[in-house]
This record gives structure tokens, C-alpha cells and sequence, in this order.
């Protein structure tokens, strides 16, 4: 139970603290699993991210995208996943999956 007000929380074991926002609107924090860092989508929000603020940040990993743009991502990232889970042994088409991101 975390306490109003409390502004560390423990992480689950396999996932990392993001704060995802624009330079001049609210940070909202997030916590995702590790494995999108292996992802090619969140790989180019890295990217993003390293313009902006460099590779030496203190604190939780800024992500400069809008929220509404990093659930959308979120929800790729997932779709994707479950479908190759499902779909493991099937060839598949690669879609384009950088129209995503907005920028």
C-alpha cells in the first residue's frame, strides 16, 4: 500500500518507471515491462528520447511523446506481441510498424 503523496514506489520484478509527456505539459508516469526495450517501436521512441535529453538523466526515463500517443504505442507493442505469441510457427508480412509514432 503506498501512501498519498509517497513519491517512491517499488517496481515489479521485469519492469521499469517511464515519465511520458511533452517538454512544456505534464509528466505522467508509467511502468512497463522490460521487454519493450527490445521492441522496435519503443526503440525509436528511445531515439526520440536521447535528442531531447541525452543518454544521462536522473531519475525515471523520459519519454517526449504525448500520452495519448504512448497508449497508442502501448496498445501496438501489445497487439504485436499477442499476435506472434499466437502466431509463433506463421510466416507473417512485416508492417510498417514506425507509422505508429507520430513524429
Amino acid at each position: 500500500m503506498h501512501r498519498q503523496g509517497e513519491k517512491k514506489m517499488k517496481l515489479k520484478k521485469g519492469c521499469v518507471a517511464v515519465q511520458v509527456g511533452l517538454q512544456n505539459g505534464p509528466f505522467q508516469r508509467f511502468v512497463i515491462p522490460i521487454s519493450y526495450l527490445h521492441n522496435p517501436l519503443f526503440h525509436r521512441l528511445l531515439d526520440r528520447a536521447h535528442e531531447f535529453y541525452g543518454y544521462h538523466t536522473n531519475g525515471p526515463l523520459m519519454l517526449p511523446c504525448s500520452v495519448e500517443d504512448f497508449l497508442h504505442l502501448q496498445r501496438r507493442i501489445e497487439r504485436n506481441a499477442s499476435q506472434q505469441n499466437r502466431h509463433c510457427h506463421h510466416h507473417h508480412q512485416h508492417r510498417n510498424l514506425f507509422a505508429a509514432l507520430p513524429y
